[in-house]
């Protein structure tokens, strides 16, 4: 019996209970249900649609960029993006199905200098103005601190969900959830719930002190809980998962048994392009990419009440195609103004195109990794952590060569954190290798967490990436010599905020560690000004011999490709 039939007979029900239904005639009490639900009773047989669209990992790219896409095993580049043009694509979208909810699955607020110079803040109205209708914060979301992204989410009109992040009331004891776990969307009479999860890991993955007061547990803990209220307590007709959890743990997610009763996972975090949703025991998972330039579309056909049908599409946000919203256009304008002059100031330049896609090796890091080497000539080995975020620039102007602004710059490195050098042992930096890379490519997805293979200059490393736990590194050499277990090194990295005093890239143990005058923002400016235009062709230094070098994703095991 469908949601509106119930509702009629309950409605009829009261009557009689009343004893008003003796007195009135059958007609009267009809008139008393509006004319549009009656329509909706007489014909609640006919099935209709929903759209459920998802955008994540936008990290503040608020303008249309280069985008890399594997094309015949090459990098091809497109303009996509930017909120303006998602504004038209979304006007599109609810034009075409008035039955559309807009979510995002979080780093909404970290990535840009314009989010740096304002903590956030100016994505506050965009966001808004874009009419999302429920957001999921990501592993980012905490990057200005605990009760700064509460100002900001609580800022956006639309409701927020995560079922796995609680206040630290000390001593490592939890309180009460900082935002409600699941969210229900009713919809001509039937239920679809989302439940929140964002990734657990982040106090190890960010800087510690980011998260300080904030407790995060594992999904599993209450998944089947949640479950269970929203598929037989709420009686929702479909249950979906919001992530921020990565591609690997998401899927990992779908097949425990804790997943029984959720039938999508709409995630995010590592930026991967799920055009076909991945099948696991107990769910289907996708994501869709990164930087605003894709959106998930979900359709799900509903019959009688029930889910009938689900259809799922990875749509590009196609600059030429989606024409820029006027409204968003002058709002994000207006909020650059102030910082504008700093923005698109010209560092450098490039000679080939910078990007941050393959899992080994990107020109980006290695200009990264050049500069540092170059400020800091005196140590044996530089290191760079593996970030992901960051959009290509490939577009050269009027010189012939790719513009490097201090814009960009922040897009890059977005927290522009202090250089650190120290010394270890030869033996401290195999065994941090090796849990690097299993950090990257564990057998076990539920180990997998976090960016891509760390960076390094001074050092050469020849690695199985699918080999044994412990046993990945083949050969390892420093300079013109194979690293010797028990010999000192020096080694440079960046200071990250809570870290302990001893530690630099998750190295523990580190010698006479401390923190030089510079910065990694100060560094790379002085290394574009003296050099430029710069040519980062990655080296090689990190060297994958069970996978081709131009490795796209960490995933394995499932059917999907990243293109």
């Amino acid at each position: 019996m469908s949601n509106n039939r119930r509702d009629f007979i309950k409605k009829l029900g009261t009557a009689t209970g009343a004893g008003l239904l003796a007195a009135t005639p059958i007609a009267s009490i009809a008139e008393t249900i509006n004319n549009k639900e009656m329509d909706e009773i007489i014909a609640d047989n006919k099935p209709f649609t929903i759209s459920i669209l998802q955008t994540t990992d936008v990290h503040c790219q608020v303008h249309p960029h280069d985008e890399l896409f594997w094309e015949n095993d090459k990098a091809v580049f497109r303009k996509t993006g930017g909120y303006a043009h998602l504004a038209t694509y979304l006007q599109k979208e609810r034009k075409k199905n008035a039955n559309t909810f807009l979510i995002d699955t979080g780093d909404m607020f970290q990535g840009s200098e314009l989010s740096v110079k304002t903590t956030g803040k100016a994505m506050v109205p965009i966001l808004n103005a874009l009419g999302y209708n429920l957001y999921l914060p990501g592993n980012w979301e905490i990057v200005y601190y605990k009760k700064a992204m509460q100002t900001l989410l609580g800022s956006l009109n639309a409701p927020k969900v995560c079922a796995n992040m609680y206040h630290d009331l000390g001593d490592g004891k939890k309180g009460e959830l900082i935002f409600p776990p699941y969210y229900i969307w009713n919809i001509k009479g039937v239920k679809i719930g989302f439940l929140g999860y964002t990734d657990p890991l982040v106090p190890i993955r960010q800087s510690p002190n980011y998260s300080k007061g904030i407790i995060y547990t594992k999904p599993e803990e209450n998944l089947a809980h949640y479950a269970d209220v929203l598929r037989n307590q709420e009686q929702c007709a479909y249950v979906l998962i919001v992530a921020h959890l990565g591609l690997s743990q998401q899927i990992h997610l779908a097949n425990l048994e804790e997943c029984k009763g959720i039938d999508y996972i709409l995630g995010g975090d590592t930026h991967e392009r799920v055009r076909k949703p991945i099948e696991c025991k107990y769910a289907k998972v996708v994501e869709p990419g990164a930087f605003g330039s894709f959106v998930g579309k979900l359709t799900l056909t509903i019959q009688n009440g029930k889910v009938v049908k689900d259809d799922y599409e990875l749509d590009e946000v196609t600059a030429d195609e989606h024409k820029p919203s006027k409204e968003i256009t002058a709002l994000i304008k207006s909020n650059e103004k102030p910082f504008e002059e700093d923005i698109y100031k010209i560092a450098g330049y490039s000679t080939i195109p910078l990007y941050r896609y393959f899992v080994v090796e990107n020109p980006i890091d290695t200009m990264i990794l050049d500069a540092l080497k170059w400020k800091v000539p005196e140590v044996d080995i530089v290191l760079s952590n593996g970030f992901r975020f960051c959009p290509p620039r490939t577009t050269p102007d009027h010189t012939g060569n790719i513009p490097i602004t201090d814009g960009f710059i922040f897009d890059m490195l977005p927290v522009d954190s202090t250089v650190r050098t120290g010394t270890v042992i030869g033996l401290q930096i195999k065994e941090w290798l090796e849990n690097e890379l299993n950090n990257v490519f564990a057998k076990n997805a539920s180990e997998r967490f976090g960016g891509w293979v760390i960076k390094f200059k001074g050092m050469e490393v020849s690695f199985n990436a699918f080999g044994e736990k412990g046993k990945r590194v083949q050969k390892v050499m420093v300079g013109d010599a194979a690293l010797d277990l028990n010999k000192n090194y020096n080694i440079c990295a960046c200071e990250r905020d809570g870290d302990p005093s001893d530690m630099l890239c998750r190295m523990k143990g580190v010698a006479n560690a401390k923190n030089t005058q510079h910065t990694l923002h100060s560094v790379l400016k002085a290394y574009l000004t003296a050099n430029s235009p710069v040519t980062p062709t990655p080296p090689m230094n990190a060297k994958i011999l069970d996978a081709p070098q131009t490795l796209l994703t960490q995933v394995t095991g499932v059917d999907y490709k990243f293109y």
